[in-house]
């Protein structure tokens, strides 16, 4: 039985940080020797994104058992864009704090950090989020109890966080490896032109 994946759009996302996910995700399911099934969720029937596309979720936010789910993914986004009205929501942090209860994966990319420190399941544990705009979003994640760390990509037990778009593949093949295996992970790379075999 393959592992499912529910990735969580909030409103004013980032498209590319979404993209990383879809697609890893994506060609594990064409070339992957344990290929994963991803499901996209959000708050609203449609969600404008950062760069403005504007997408409908497949599953509607309601209609989500965890119990479903072996990870969730989180892509960033932007304030001005509306990011925090739905990635702050308590349905949204409701749902990242049974994930972590349950000790399944959360993959969160660049500001999607925030929502999962705001949820309470950060106290006391590794992690970072965008590091620019005077460490703004740092200190935030600090003020959620965090220990944030200056990494890029920061892995506490069950919880990936990083800093910013360039981050976002390092984090969906993180998360890949971890639903199923490094020579999975080996063999999508090949087929994707990551490496020259």
């Amino acid at each position: 039985m393959s592992k499912k994946v529910i990735l969580f759009l909030a409103q004013g996302f980032e498209e590319y940080e979404a993209g990383v996910f879809t697609d890893v995700i994506g060609w594990s399911r064409v070339v992957g020797t344990e290929p994963v099934e991803m499901i996209t969720t959000g708050l609203r029937p449609e969600i404008k994104c950062k760069w403005n596309f504007n997408v409908r979720p497949e599953l509607e936010f309601d209609e989500i058992n965890p119990k479903d789910y072996d990870a969730l993914a989180i892509p960033g986004g932007f304030e001005d864009a509306g990011f925090y009205e739905d990635a702050y929501d308590e349905r949204f942090l409701n749902l990242i704090r049974e994930f972590d209860k349950d000790e399944k994966i959360i993959a969160a990319v660049c500001a999607a950090a925030m929502p999962v420190g705001k949820s309470g399941v950060l106290t006391g544990r590794k992690a970072t989020t965008y590091d620019l705009c005077d460490g703004l979003r740092r200190k935030q994640l600090a003020d959620f109890g965090a220990n944030v760390q200056d990494k890029h990509i920061v892995i506490d037990e069950n919880i990936i966080t990083s800093t910013g778009p360039a981050t976002g593949l390092d984090v969906a093949f993180k998360l890949l490896e971890m639903l199923t295996s490094i020579k999975n992970v080996d063999e999508i790379k090949i087929h994707m032109r990551f490496t020259n075999k």
